[in-house]
């Protein structure tokens, strides 16, 4: 398994799971980051933080760590 931190623009992927304190885990499984939904990445700022991807059909922004604590599969 790979980190979402990890996964180049355009790629898809599926969320496998959260790692970290329960704070951030929740907090992004709020914002719709829950096991089982496919994620792209849409773009990556020049200096790699914040992170633009899109999952559920909307946009969301993520600092790089908390990127890390989403762990994928990639998509065919």
């Amino acid at each position: 398994m790979k980190r979402l931190s990890e996964l180049e623009v355009g790629g898809r992927a599926i969320v496998k799971g959260l790692q970290g304190d329960r704070a951030i885990r929740r907090r992004l499984m709020d914002m719709g980051l829950v096991p089982g939904v496919e994620v792209k990445v849409s773009k990556v700022a020049p200096l790699g933080d914040p992170i633009d991807i899109e999952v559920k059909g909307y946009h969301l922004s993520l600092r790089k760590d908390e990127a890390r604590v989403v762990m994928i599969e990639e998509a065919e």
